[in-house]
């Protein structure tokens, strides 16, 4: 069984900086691209950041500048740094990965952890 558990959510003021950790757990793994996603309320799911093995990352326009993506494949883990938090930034934030194990690939997502910016 597969697991993303996200971490370093919370409560920030706008200027503001929070440290996002997700990490999988599982025997046999080989994590492929991991990213992080975001759903605010009244509204679809979207992309924040995604990064590949290989460290190439890719970022939505809204955060490029602001956030960085980055893994540690040691630690099967994906950050993501926020930085000059916005109001708008506030979100359900989702961990994803795709994963090979025992031959098949799969899609895996976290439970999400919230990120409140407000003054």
């Amino acid at each position: 069984q597969v697991q993303l558990v996200e971490s370093g959510g919370g409560l920030v003021q706008p200027g503001g900086s929070l440290r996002l950790s997700c990490a999988a757990s599982g025997s046999n793994l080989w994590i492929g691209t991991m990213g992080w996603y975001r759903q605010a309320p009244g509204k679809e799911r979207e992309l924040v950041a995604t990064i590949t093995r290989g460290g190439n990352t890719n970022y939505a326009d809204s955060v490029k500048g602001r956030f960085t993506i980055s893994r540690d494949n040691t630690k099967n883990t994906v950050y993501l740094q926020m930085n000059s938090l916005k109001p708008e930034d506030t979100a359900v934030y989702y961990c994803h990965a795709n994963v090979l194990r025992f031959g098949v690939l799969d899609d895996y997502w976290g439970h999400g952890t919230q990120v409140t910016v407000s003054s």
